[in-house]
């Protein structure tokens, strides 16, 4: 028997019982589409969060009040001795040579009324500098000014214009934020959320205003940018240095850069999208036990076949190689299927949520398509050799018993 005799024995066989045929098929079919498809969830969530932190801008420390530490298993954020200011920001600019911004950040809650409108607003108090370190653009009028830290302006989010201000320019318009009143100098240009916080939705005001508004004194983020050519942790341990000796030697001051945050969440998520391509195999597995049983009870129905088969000069390794290769051909086709499934359903999810980029990774679609073939070959391997260990003689008799 060449190579095609025994491909269409096999082929043959499978489509003498489609039913059995189809269920196995659809059995890996399945577990291919569902390893493709979690495993391009996880790579798109690691996308999505890799560019989202880019929005911040590139070389960039953020210096938070309160040191953080680990004991046991859950983070621990101790109560900072000594709050973060606006002379902190400043001594950390003028100190530290490779930081060529600084963008104190306060922020609070409040309610903006302008006339008979009104909404709740994130309002974010801080710095013109902000706008470059942010890659934020204006619609229309300007940024914060540079010389004003304590004005009575404010900055609108694309969605409070819009809310507050629907048929009428606002720029030079009077808005209300609490009990403090404001001038509109500008409107930023439509961003969507960034790290969880809606840009459309802020209103900015100078910092030292918006200390006053939430009657505090220290600030709740401190954003500097590191020079492109300058060591980013250089300049993280020098302004660590300018705080420690601000705060009478105590270091109450975490410090966090894009590249660690990145590379901490690109672990969990690595983790979580070889987790969920575990949780899928395991459907590849049960569809291998499916192709086993179907094989199994193929053997027993082709009893009498199996004994012409080796009757007529078949060898051993022949036999086996029938129903090896039959189980592949069961494998390999429901692979195909559920790899063209599997990326035709991260397609639609793309076009469903544009803002979320399902992508399937090529490991993941090599290693669906090698794992169910292997399925195939594995499963197969205990009714082949069932098959060939059969006596001619007696599978003809039993046959017609």
């Amino acid at each position: 028997m060449n190579l095609l005799d025994l491909f269409r024995f096999a082929t043959g066989g499978l489509h003498g019982h489609r039913l059995r045929t189809g269920l196995s098929v659809l059995g890996v079919a399945i577990g291919v589409a569902s390893v493709i498809l979690l495993t391009s969830l996880g790579e798109g969530a690691r996308r999505y969060v890799t560019g989202e932190f880019a929005t911040l801008g590139s070389n960039l420390l953020i210096l938070i009040p309160g040191k953080t530490e680990t004991a046991g298993l859950a983070p621990l954020v101790s109560t900072a001795p000594h709050d973060l200011t606006r002379q902190d920001a400043e001594a950390v600019r003028q100190r530290v040579p490779q930081i060529r911004r600084v963008a104190p950040v306060a922020v609070g809650t409040a309610s903006a009324t302008a006339g008979a409108r009104s909404r709740e607003v994130t309002v974010i108090g801080t710095t013109h500098e902000l706008l470059a370190i942010r890659h934020l653009k204006m619609t229309s009028g300007r940024f914060l000014p540079e010389d004003l830290p304590d004005a009575a302006v404010c900055v609108l989010g694309a969605r409070v214009q819009r809310e507050l201000f629907p048929d009428r320019n606002p720029l030079g318009q009077r808005v209300r934020i609490g009990d403090w009143r404001f001038r509109v100098i500008g409107v930023i240009e439509p961003r969507g959320t960034s790290i969880g916080l809606d840009l459309d939705e802020v209103v900015e005001i100078p910092v030292d205003t918006a200390l006053r508004v939430f009657n505090r004194t220290g600030l709740f983020r401190v954003l500097a940018e590191v020079n492109p050519n300058a060591d980013l942790d250089a300049a993280g341990r020098a302004a660590l240095e300018v705080l420690r000796e601000r705060h009478a030697g105590q270091e109450d001051v975490t410090l966090l850069t894009q590249d660690s945050v990145l590379t901490t969440f690109n672990q969990i998520l690595g983790v979580l999208t070889a987790a969920l391509a575990g949780i899928a195999a395991i459907s590849l597995g049960v569809a291998g036990l499916g192709i086993m049983n179907v094989m199994l009870v193929s053997v027993s129905e082709r009893t009498r076949e199996i004994g012409l088969l080796k009757a007529v000069g078949a060898t051993h390794a022949q036999v086996v190689a029938v129903f090896l290769l039959e189980a592949a051909v069961l494998a390999t086709t429901g692979g195909a299927i559920g790899l063209a499934a599997g990326l035709a359903s991260g397609r639609l999810l793309e076009r469903l949520y544009p803002d979320f980029p399902v992508h399937a990774p090529e490991w993941a679609i090599l290693a669906a398509l090698v794992v169910s073939c292997s399925v195939g070959v594995i499963f197969g391997i205990l009714p082949a050799r069932q098959a060939a260990r059969l006596d001619p003689v007696e599978a003809l008799m039993r046959r017609k018993a």
